[in-house]
């Protein structure tokens, strides 16, 4: 922020819908404040993000520096890492080593999946924007994720049975962006739904090469 004031430059932070924590609101807007508990296991990285929000707005308030922060959604497509412990990837590569999917929780739990090129287009719309309080970028189409796994489960074409193992301490019970100001400001919405989204994702892990497959297996969570 500080290179940013001396250069006269633009900022876009990339903020995420973490900063809701386990939310009490739904779907999430932008003026909800969030459910975060600070000393939780998931706390660092959700109180690092608001903290960085706050660092943002201080920066454009007091010292002018021209500033755009986007919350970003549960996001998805080709080039994602196995391990990277996201649902897609660990359920995709799970089917694909026939391995059983590996649920945490008994899979009430919600996520919007936004499909990456949707995600592109709404950053840069609102890097040149004029809009400088936080904008959510995400999908609103919401599913569980035992309804999740099961369309990985189709996409696939394997048989392998659902697991469940506990629910990590905070695991957000539901996410579901509100996206009505990313429309009236940006004229965004995505454009990609799941189906087509999931179809280009899996052709991408489909086609790694075996050693990749299983280098990259077992990450530490996937929800």
């Amino acid at each position: 922020m500080g290179l940013a004031l001396a250069k006269g430059a633009r900022m876009l932070i990339a903020s995420t819908s973490e900063v809701y924590g386990d939310p009490a609101v739904h779907p999430q807007n932008e003026d909800y404040w969030g459910n975060v508990n600070p000393v939780g296991p998931r706390g660092v990285y959700d109180e690092a993000k608001r903290f960085q929000e706050a660092m943002t707005m201080a920066y454009h308030t007091f010292h002018g520096v021209e500033t755009r922060i986007i919350r970003i959604f549960n996001t998805y497509g080709p080039r994602m890492r196995l391990n990277d412990g996201r649902a897609l990837p660990a359920f995709i590569g799970q089917a694909l080593r026939g391995e059983d999917i590996t649920i945490f929780g008994d899979g009430s739990q919600t996520r919007s999946f936004c499909y990456v090129a949707d995600l592109v287009e709404g950053i840069y719309r609102l890097l040149h924007s004029d809009y400088a309080q936080p904008v959510n970028i995400g999908n609103p189409d919401e599913i569980s994720i035992l309804d999740f796994a099961k369309e990985i489960i189709a996409l696939t074409g394997t048989s392998q049975k659902i697991v469940f193992h506990d629910l990590p301490k905070d695991d957000p019970k539901q996410r579901k962006p509100d996206i009505a100001r990313a429309k009236e400001i940006l004229g965004w919405e995505p454009t990609v739904d799941r189906a087509e989204g999931l179809k280009i994702t899996y052709e991408y892990f489909k086609n790694l090469p075996a050693e990749h497959l299983y280098k990259y297996a077992h990450p530490k969570e996937f929800n």
